[in-house]
């Protein structure tokens, strides 16, 4: 069975950093493109970051570009994106999904698995 735990979610303020993790079992973390969603509250779910599988080749949607930055760690079978220079337009919940033999999409339908979510919320 697979399965995520995600953590590193709070309150910080604007300008401030966060780093989320999420750690899958269950499963080899090796082969799948892993990659991290945000919905805000009335807003429809956004991918905005993702690390491809095998060669670790990233990408992000312009709105967090030069701001975000996401890593894998396979030993500990652990994603993070660090998040730097938090807006209050970053405040969403944010989960994180597996995608197993994909590439470079953050189209929801493709993620085989998927995080319960973590919330971040940047406020002064």
């Amino acid at each position: 069975q697979v399965r995520f735990v995600e953590s590193g979610g709070g309150l910080v303020q604007p300008g401030g950093s966060l780093r989320l993790s999420c750690l899958v079992s269950g499963t080899n973390f090796r082969l799948y493109t892993m990659s991290w969603h945000r919905q805000a509250p009335g807003k429809e779910r956004e991918g905005i970051v993702l690390l491809n599988s095998g060669d670790d080749t990233t990408y992000y949607v312009d709105s967090v570009k030069g701001r975000f930055t996401i890593s894998r760690d396979n030993a500990k079978n652990t994603v993070y994106p660090q998040m730097n220079n938090l807006r209050p337009s970053d405040t969403a919940v944010y989960s994180c999904a597996a995608g197993f033999a994909i590439r470079s999409t953050l189209e929801p339908a493709q993620y085989d698995y998927w995080g319960q979510g973590t919330q971040v919320t940047v406020s002064s």
